[in-house]
């Protein structure tokens, strides 16, 4: 049993992390290295099995990660492709195209190293086989975690539900990918109001340089259009980034109610960062994921992560750079 307690202690953390809020990446990490702990004990537990299933666990272990990362380039190559097809060849389309084309770069990059026998070539190999992973891994937890986090319903009544804004069709009409947002807003605030505490229903955007009018009230006469009663609106038009998104409407709730309880809605591929920003933002609420086309899931969702990457910098970057100096010393 003593090969389970380092599992159980990650475990542990988690629960810990968990009670005191839901909204942290420290959350996602604590539970991927419990579970690598948990399988690494479970595979120590082999060594008691029959010769045949042990032969059988390192048939899996082996073929598994290979037929797995097959499947996974030819996936993010076809969706990347998908996404070049239907939205265009803007930077944030191309990046499950990007991220399978650097799979097959690392892979091109060990097969390389094996036949050309070059030490340096191996330790670059090695090198960039241990990034890989460390950042894989940390994708594996934000996508565990945010699926786990979606899963989420808090049972009490809430004074606010908030809904992020996004870009606007010629400037002025809403998108799918924001309908979709608002649909689930107005989900939430008719659930509550059926049981009769109707909340007050923000819709959160400013006005771009290529917008008409700003997010908000497209967001807002998208609603009133479709039955919605106009005196549960307020707007939020000033901002220009989801920080801004919450900060301002927290502003207003706070005015109106500073005990408040709020819902932030925003698209499922983008709602464990912005329960992230959320919580650095001292906003008091959870955040709600609506539907996203499946073809356009994989690309956000890597660029979602690559944010919150980008805002831990200091530790990815560190621990990227001493992989990358062990490598420079194996090579000399």
């Amino acid at each position: 049993m003593i090969a389970y307690a380092p599992a159980a202690l990650f475990f542990l953390l988690f629960g810990i992390g968990v009670v005191r809020d839901r909204r942290q990446f420290s959350n996602a990490v604590l539970l991927g290295i419990a579970v690598s702990l948990l399988s690494l004990a479970l595979l120590a537990e082999l060594r008691k099995a029959p010769s045949m299933v042990i032969t059988l666990a390192a048939a899996v272990i082996v073929l598994l990660p290979a037929l797995g990362t097959a499947a996974l380039v030819w996936f993010l190559l076809a969706n990347g492709l998908t996404m070049i097809r239907k939205e265009g060849r803007r930077p944030a389309n191309l990046l499950s195209l990007l991220a399978g084309l650097g799979i097959l770069g690392v892979i091109g990059l060990l097969v390389a190293a094996l036949i050309v026998h070059s030490r340096p070539l191996a330790a670059l190999a090695g090198t960039a086989v241990l990034v890989v992973g460390y950042i894989s891994f940390l994708f594996t937890c934000f996508v565990g975690y945010a699926f786990l986090y979606s899963r989420h319903r808090p049972r009490r009544d809430v004074d606010f539900v908030i809904v992020l804004g996004s870009g606007l069709i010629g400037g002025e009409r809403v998108p799918p990918l924001l309908a979709s947002r608002l649909n689930r807003g107005r989900e939430v605030y008719e659930k509550q109001a059926a049981r009769g505490n109707p909340p007050v229903l923000i819709t959160s955007g400013g006005q771009g340089p290529d917008e008409k009018l700003p997010e908000s009230h497209a967001m807002a006469d998208y609603l009133v259009e479709r039955g919605f009663p106009e005196e549960h609106i307020e707007r939020e038009d000033r901002s220009r980034t989801t920080e801004e998104n919450l900060l301002f409407s927290k502003a207003i709730m706070e005015q109106a109610k500073p005990d408040y309880r709020c819902v932030v809605v925003t698209n499922n591929f983008h709602a464990f960062r912005a329960a992230l920003l959320a919580r650095q933002t001292g906003v008091n609420g959870h955040v709600f994921g609506s539907p996203t086309a499946r073809y356009y899931w994989p690309s956000a969702t890597i660029r979602e992560f690559a944010a919150i990457f980008l805002s831990h910098k200091l530790v990815n970057f560190g621990i990227c750079g001493f992989i990358a100096l062990c490598g420079v010393l194996a090579a000399l």
